[in-house]
C-alpha cells in the first residue's frame, strides 16, 4: 500500500510538471520569447562558444537546485531556440544540456542527488558522498569537454541511421 501511494505521489508530480511545462511553451509559443532571446543572442559580437558557455553555467547552476527533468522540461522552449540560431546540432545540443543539468544534480554544495543520497544511506557522513562524487564530476567534466570540442562523437550513430 504505501509503494502504490508513493508511485501515485510522484507520478502526479510528474504529470502536474509536464502539464505546468505544455502551459508554459503555449505561452513562450504565444509571446515569441524564445525567438527574441534567439535573435538578440545571435546578433551579439562574441563567439558562439561563449554564449554555449553561459547557457551551460545556467543549466548546471539549474540542476543544482531545481529535479533535471523538471529543469529541462521548463527551460528547453527557451534554449532550445537559441542553440539552433547559434548553428548548433539539435541532437548534440540537446545532450550537452541533459549532461550538464545532471551534473548539476550531483555538484557540491548544493546538488540535489547528494542529499538523496543521504537520505538513503544516513550512515554515510556527508563528506564521504562528496569526495565519492568528485571523481564522477571530473569524469563528467572531461566528457563534456570531449562532445564539445568532438560534436561528431555524439552524431556518428544518428548520421548512420539516416
Amino acid at each position: 500500500i504505501d509503494s502504490i501511494r508513493d508511485t501515485l505521489k510522484i507520478s502526479s508530480m510528474v504529470f502536474f510538471l509536464v502539464t505546468g511545462a505544455i502551459i508554459f511553451g503555449r505561452f513562450l509559443a504565444i509571446t515569441r520569447l524564445p525567438f527574441s532571446v534567439a535573435h538578440f543572442a545571435a546578433s551579439l559580437p562574441v563567439s558562439r562558444y561563449v554564449i554555449l558557455a553561459l547557457v551551460l553555467l545556467i543549466y548546471l547552476i539549474g540542476g543544482c537546485f531545481v529535479d533535471s527533468l523538471g529543469f529541462l522540461v521548463l527551460t528547453i522552449p527557451i534554449f532550445f531556440p537559441l542553440g539552433m540560431a547559434l548553428g548548433f546540432d539539435p541532437i548534440w545540443y540537446s545532450i550537452l544540456l541533459t549532461m550538464v543539468t545532471t551534473m548539476g544534480a550531483i555538484t557540491p554544495p548544493v546538488g540535489v542527488n547528494i542529499y538523496v543520497v543521504k537520505a538513503l544511506a544516513p550512515e554515510i557522513e556527508l563528506s564521504t558522498i562528496f569526495k565519492s562524487v568528485s571523481f564522477f564530476l571530473m569524469a563528467c567534466i572531461v566528457s563534456i569537454i570531449i562532445l564539445i570540442a568532438f560534436p561528431q562523437i555524439v552524431l556518428i550513430i544518428p548520421h548512420l541511421a539516416k
